[in-house]
């Protein structure tokens, strides 16, 4: 085991001045090329982004096929390329420097981007059945969510033994498929909590039918052994929501008085899931525990990062976030579809976390730039290299954002949500659905030849997509490495592992991060 530990916590390969370079490198990067990163590409007609890039960038990725953009520009790989013509130095050093500036996503145990979107081992026999976890933990979960919370479990429960912590608070659980490996897989003590009440619901539903599965097989076995059965570690479920803004003596009251399930407004389906008693508390001394985020989205990432360097109970944190668009910055105080006055005097917003990059000049990441940051680039390469027809369907919202605007400018933008199955629509089976959902009539007159020129320009279309694409991994470092850098300014230091396969589980980085006692 203290091999292992050694191994899994060795030194970054950065040291602090290298990472607070490679902040420096990266926001002169991202500056240069704002008219991509900052681009929507349903504005490809309409604002005239083909015409935005250099006319030598022009000429050589026009009469690109789509296997020749996954192999030429978004391939992080160092293999032999036959390019079919000589591209601009600029464009080879974009393309280069993208690739070296973003942390790599291929964990040790998932193929590159080479070798294909092959599933993990653990789907070979079934690919919808994880061989690594038991059947009752695969209940309800898909395949992806059965990868993740099987390695990141594992993660934790490590956590767990090297911090002497056998408590462990899910934040942002849902439906409780980790906390139910934690609980009843590992044998931890898990308090989950979750804004959604109808999530807790589900949750403490399957708990039942997990403690029913068990007993079935326990009494299969008692029936071959004279031993006593084991007792499962009930997990807890709080329904509550995680304030960015409460302190974290707050967050912990929270914890131990919360209102779990079996106290309140979800009666418990089965008496052995009440667990009144609190959950990380022993009369009035807090106990140490263990923080965990599966995907926990916007804020609420950088939330449990602070409650960690601030809080003396949390002994360790494993943070895997999502939804960076979702993040509040001084210039968006707010999350998308939250309205209310900007307080500007607040420091703690979602980005940037670290006073190093909100000192940097430029470090600004506007919204448009963290969602692309959200795209799954090894699920597009693979869509290039099988020349997928899913790939018309941003120059359809492209075209259709001309006739939307020509009718109504103040519709610019407007969400249609996603047409199902659009890639097998004509386009003017698309536009009938997209312009009822925007308020105009489906009717509309479309120019058949205007129509016609759009849509033959759509092999551009992807290439416009793929380049801002192509930056989307630099914009995700950037945001992780300034929580690396918070949490170094804090005197702790963390290692980013790529601990999900990436062409599985997009958002495959895990923030990992324990206190040294003194």
């Amino acid at each position: 085991m203290k091999q292992e530990e050694d191994k899994m916590w060795e030194t970054s390969s950065l040291s602090a001045e290298e990472q607070k370079e490679l902040a420096k490198r990266i926001i002169c990067f991202l500056s240069q090329y704002r008219y991509l990163s900052e681009s929507y590409i349903i504005e490809f007609f309409t604002e005239g982004l083909w015409h935005k890039l250099p006319i030598s960038w022009q000429c050589v990725l026009q009469h690109l096929t789509y296997p020749q953009i996954a192999e030429l520009l978004l391939d992080a790989g160092h293999g032999h390329r036959r390019y079919p013509h000589v591209w601009p130095l600029s464009l080879l050093a974009f393309r280069a420097t993208a690739h070296s500036l973003a942390f790599p996503r291929s964990s040790r145990r998932s193929p590159s981007c080479a070798e294909g979107p092959a599933k993990p081992k653990e789907f070979q026999e079934n690919l919808n059945q994880s061989s690594l976890l038991a059947h009752a933990f695969r209940k309800h979960v898909k395949p992806k969510k059965q990868h993740e919370i099987h390695e990141l479990g594992m993660l934790v429960k490590e956590l767990c033994e090297w911090t002497e912590c056998n408590r462990v608070v899910d934040v942002g659980s849902g439906q409780g498929h980790l906390t139910r490996f934690l609980s009843f897989g590992l044998g931890l003590s898990v308090t989950a909590i979750e804004a959604d009440p109808a999530l807790v619901g589900m949750a403490t539903k399957f708990d039942e039918q997990l403690l029913c599965a068990l007993d079935k097989e326990r009494r299969k076995k008692q029936k071959c052994s004279s031993h006593p059965p084991s007792s499962e570690s009930c997990p807890r479920h709080l329904t509550g929501w995680v304030d960015p803004k409460a302190s974290w003596e707050s967050f912990m009251q929270q914890l131990g008085t919360g209102h779990a399930v079996g106290e309140g407004p979800f009666p418990p389906h089965n008496k052995r899931l009440r667990c009144p008693e609190a959950a990380v508390r022993e009369g009035d001394v807090w106990e140490n525990l263990v923080l965990t985020g599966l995907h926990a989205c916007g804020d609420l990432s950088p939330t449990l990062l602070r409650h960690f360097v601030k809080c003396p109970h949390v002994r360790a944190i494993t943070s895997v976030a999502c939804c960076y668009m979702k993040l509040t910055t001084k210039e968006q105080p707010f999350p998308p579809g939250v309205l209310g006055p900007p307080d500007l005097s607040l420091c703690d917003f979602g980005y940037p976390m670290s006073a190093h990059v909100r000192g940097l000049e430029g470090h600004q990441l506007p919204y448009k730039a963290r969602e692309a940051a959200c795209h799954a680039m090894e699920d597009y390469v693979e869509r290039l290299r099988e020349e997928s027809p899913l790939l018309r369907t941003h120059c359809y919202r492209a075209a259709l954002e001309v006739f939307i605007t020509d009718s109504r400018p103040d519709l610019r933008r407007a969400g249609i949500q996603t047409v199902k199955k659009a890639h097998l629509l004509t386009f003017n089976e698309y536009a009938r659905l997209g312009l009822a959902r925007v308020g105009l009539p489906p009717s509309l007159p479309l120019d058949e030849d205007r129509l016609e020129a759009m849509l033959a320009q759509q092999g551009r279309v992807v290439v416009v997509f793929s380049l801002a694409l192509l930056l989307a991994p630099v914009v995700e470092t950037l945001v992780l490495l300034d929580r690396i850098i918070y949490l170094q300014e804090n005197g702790v230091n963390s290692q980013l592992i790529p601990l999900f396969d990436p062409n599985f589980s997009p958002r495959n980085f895990v923030l990992v991060a324990r206190k040294i006692p003194e």
